[in-house]
């Protein structure tokens, strides 16, 4: 049985800070009578929401790799998580904004962030740019203090509750594609933003499509310099895959391979594949526990600052863990796997799908090997920026991004 660590003066500063801040927390909003979003709002204000954003910035300034004990502490004590509620928001806006944001920015956001009060999206993939984030062709033009934007959007998780949108654009065509791009954030509810829900074979509408017509964005809500887009996207996109990584740290046995444990133990026994099934569980709740404690460390190991490519290691493990193990719980269920309760379009107010509905799980997880980045795009960036290996042939690279072959 898990127990909450307790860290006593002779400890180190950092860890005994972050100690007493979550037990004043826990006293002060008990998790079993206290509102969620009252919950998150006391932890902002304690500094116990991303511990190493600077103090008044719902952090305190201290190690990331602190954030461990905040999150198993308020784990065990039975807190609310907003990340199914907010993930894009919690794991990548928030990040973005404190590190390229204006002070105003920082104030007008992070705390609503933390809260929900305000939901986000994020806004870089496109019909013709999925993959290739940097072919991507929504224009942005200069119009005085105000930017223009035109152009489409595709595969945006809760586009339909938010309010607010990370917004990659194109601004220079003559540059070469990975030059030629501005962030910015956008306000969801602008006139000329159109949302249209992509109904999934979950028959869930998690995804959205997003159409930009003459869009008005004001420059003062731009993030970094012109042109500077790519660097902050990568930025955005490497604490996307460490959230996404994250999902390993979970308590033993719980989750997905929780399920699987239970379905193997519920199955009657000697049926003809039962040592092979079983053969599975073992090594599928191995590898899942190796994940778990891999992450945990990469977590403890953290320092502050933007994650680097390494974290995409634990995005491609998590992701095809999570695969493999929702397959086998299929499997578990027999012909019973081949049945699902309905396909009715449904728009969620959260990420994944909901309970433990095992079937739809199991297409959910599809998704997850292509969000974030296809597992494909982690073993290159694993073999070109982790292993130093030779790179894939870029024929386009020293172009102009309006001399680009483009279907």
């Amino acid at each position: 049985m898990q127990t909450a660590v307790h860290y006593n003066e002779a400890m180190p500063t950092e860890a005994g800070l972050v100690q007493t801040r979550v037990d004043q927390l826990l006293r002060s909003h008990p998790p079993a009578t206290t509102e969620p979003s009252v919950f998150w709002g006391a932890q902002f204000d304690l500094g116990l929401a991303w511990v190493h954003f600077p103090v008044g910035q719902g952090g305190l300034g201290v190690s990331a790799g602190m954030q461990e004990l905040v999150n198993r502490t308020l784990d065990l004590a039975g807190a609310p998580s907003n990340f199914s509620t907010n993930g894009i928001g919690v794991g990548m806006a928030g990040p973005v904004i404190q590190q390229y944001g204006s002070d105003e920015h920082r104030t007008r956001f992070l705390r609503k962030i933390w809260t929900c009060a305000e939901i986000w999206c994020q806004l870089f993939s496109e019909p013709g740019a999925g993959s290739d984030v940097a072919a991507l062709s929504t224009r942005a033009v200069r119009d005085g203090d105000e930017w223009i934007v035109d152009g489409q959007k595709v595969w945006t998780t809760l586009a339909h509750l938010a309010s607010w949108g990370l917004l990659l654009t194109r601004t220079d065509p003559e540059a070469t594609k990975h030059k030629g791009m501005t962030y910015f954030i956008v306000d969801m509810r602008a006139a000329g933003v159109e949302v249209r829900p992509m109904r999934q074979m979950t028959g869930s509408a998690e995804f959205n499509e997003v159409f930009f017509t003459n869009v008005r964005v004001k420059d003062s809500d731009r993030l970094g310099d012109i042109g500077d887009g790519w660097r902050i996207a990568i930025s955005t996109l490497m604490n996307e895959r460490n959230a996404i990584s994250a999902m390993g740290a979970t308590p033993q046995g719980a989750g997905v391979i929780g399920d699987a444990v239970g379905l193997w133990q519920s199955r009657p026994r000697r049926m003809p594949d039962d040592r092979a099934l079983r053969d599975r569980v073992t090594r599928l709740w191995i590898e899942s526990e190796v994940m778990r404690l891999s992450s945990i460390r990469s977590r403890q190991c953290a320092e502050a600052g933007t994650p680097g490519p390494e974290q995409s290691i634990g995005k491609l493990a998590a992701t095809e863990n999570m695969k493999r193990v929702n397959e086998l719980c299929v499997d578990l269920l027999g012909a019973g796997g081949m049945l699902i309760d309905n396909y009715a379009l449904t728009r969620p107010d959260h990420i994944g799908e909901a309970g433990r509905d095992i079937v739809k799980s199991f297409l959910r997880s599809r998704a997850s090997t292509i969000e974030g980045g296809t597992s494909e795009v982690m073993r290159n960036i694993l073999g070109e920026r982790v292993l130093g290996l030779p790179g894939d042939v870029r024929v386009d690279k020293d172009l102009p991004w309006s001399k680009v072959p483009r279907s």
